[in-house]
């Protein structure tokens, strides 16, 4: 396999037989699906920080990983090469875009110059790597949670000088999306919440955060960044509690700081999990509150409750959440599908790095397919507009315009005999819906 890699893209295998080699079976990036090609669809981005730097560390044990550009000590020179390393495996697994946070790609110096002076030799290479390919930057975002100094956050942070400097990070970072051509640019709030409500002053942190996002908004302006910017939720972990802790707190943090116009959602999979949600409540969330902006993709493990970011390969998952998608007719604005995902720990060759993108795009690719073909036959919409059918017309179509009161709905109800209330509530068969659904999964799969 690892040879094959070496002499040229990732094939396309087909389905003909399950054994023909970790190809693709299911992702063909110029077939037309509902309209568009699954390129268009699906988007997919590399996510430098796991794919690059990711040594498969755990709780409990160093790293694993084996990389080509392990042989290189001097730290500027291991930047470069992992960039030469990561833009030819952009082109290999033929994806169109990558993201990365902005420590993600050069060493820090002892100040803030010092370590903008690191990154912008190495943007300078992206860049030409990027006109030599024509690979095109997803998002980036700023690390402001990694170094101790973050240790109580960044724009939550309680010590002024903290907060200062996070704010010269960012504003370095916003100056390298425009430069490198950034569809959107996102802020992951790590640390941004507490560890513990007694020494906290929860609503200034908040004040204070909500500041720092309004003069990252007048700076874009102001040089004339034109990428969505997006807030990533996640409730807890590193924090005990992080303020952007699911899409329906976010999306109220965002209206009630009057940042809501300038805003949009990038959801994961595993961080859903984590709020006590699926991947797919989320999107639906952000959808109807007109608040999807992009997705990362990944999926984590029932028995382990942390965010450990497997590459997805939960059909029934990615069938939820592209049958979203293919209802909205797009992930967001400029969104994508970017591979916030490492291999297992056990799985440390750079071979594995193919193979675990491999798998997700395969995977999103045949959830594609399945939400495509119920989205033809309006399965869902049919089965949606049927349950809501009494609000078509008489007295529920009175509470959609508007003209119901509570006077009159008391009316209607007075003297209904509770026989005949009964008769009004019908049977979800949801067990019926399940196995339909598991049919599509089945069937839209045999005839790929």
């Amino acid at each position: 396999m690892s040879e094959l890699w070496s002499n040229g893209p990732i094939p396309f295998v087909g389905t003909d037989d399950p054994k023909a080699g970790m190809g693709f079976r299911y992702y063909q990036p110029d077939r037309v699906v509902a309209g568009k090609t699954m390129a268009e669809w699906l988007r997919f981005g590399v996510a430098y920080w796991h794919t690059f730097n990711q040594r498969l560390v755990d709780p409990f044990g160093d790293g694993t990983a084996q990389r080509p550009f392990d042989r290189y000590t001097d730290p500027m020179e291991l930047a470069l090469a992992k960039v030469d390393y990561a833009f030819d495996f952009y082109t290999k697994l033929g994806v169109q875009y990558f993201c990365f946070h902005d420590r993600d790609l050069a060493p820090e110096g002892d100040t803030l110059r010092e370590s903008n002076k690191n990154l912008d030799k190495v943007v300078d290479r992206i860049e030409q790597l990027q006109r030599d390919t024509g690979m095109k930057l997803l998002w980036n975002t700023s690390s402001l949670f990694t170094n101790p100094r973050f240790l109580s956050g960044a724009a939550t942070s309680p010590f002024a000088d903290i907060y200062a400097y996070s704010a010269g990070q960012l504003k370095h970072s916003l100056e390298i999306a425009k430069r490198l051509g950034a569809e959107n640019y996102v802020f992951w709030g790590g640390r941004e919440g507490y560890e513990n409500l007694w020494n906290t002053d929860l609503k200034r942190e908040q004040d204070h955060i909500a500041r720092f996002f309004h003069m990252c908004v007048d700076y874009a302006k102001e040089i004339g960044l034109d990428a969505q910017f997006l807030i990533e939720p996640k409730p807890k972990e590193p924090t005990t509690h992080q303020y952007d802790f699911d899409a329906a707190t976010s999306i109220a943090f965002l209206q009630t700081y009057d940042l809501a116009d300038h805003f949009k959602l990038n959801l994961e999979g595993n961080h859903a999990n984590l709020a006590g949600h699926t991947y797919q409540h989320e999107i639906r969330v952000a959808r109807a509150a007109g608040m999807l902006g992009s997705l990362d993709a990944n999926q984590g493990d029932k028995l382990i409750g942390w965010d450990i970011d497997e590459f997805p390969s939960d059909l029934y998952e990615t069938t939820a959440v592209m049958w979203e998608i293919v209802d909205e007719g797009q992930i967001g604005p400029r969104g994508g599908l970017n591979f916030d995902a490492k291999p297992r720990r056990t799985s440390f060759t750079a071979e594995d790095l193919y193979l675990g993108h491999i798998v997700g795009m395969d995977t999103y690719a045949a959830g594609l397919l399945v939400a495509a073909k119920m989205h033809e036959d309006r399965f869902i919409e049919e089965l949606v507009s049927t349950r809501y059918e009494s609000f078509d017309s008489g007295i529920g179509a009175t509470v959609e315009d508007g003209s119901a009161t509570l006077a009159s709905l008391e009316e209607h109800a007075l003297d209904v005999p509770q026989a005949d209330l009964m008769k009004a509530v019908r049977s979800d068969h949801l067990e019926c819906v399940k196995a339909t659904i598991n049919n599509y999964i089945i069937d839209a799969l045999a005839q790929a």
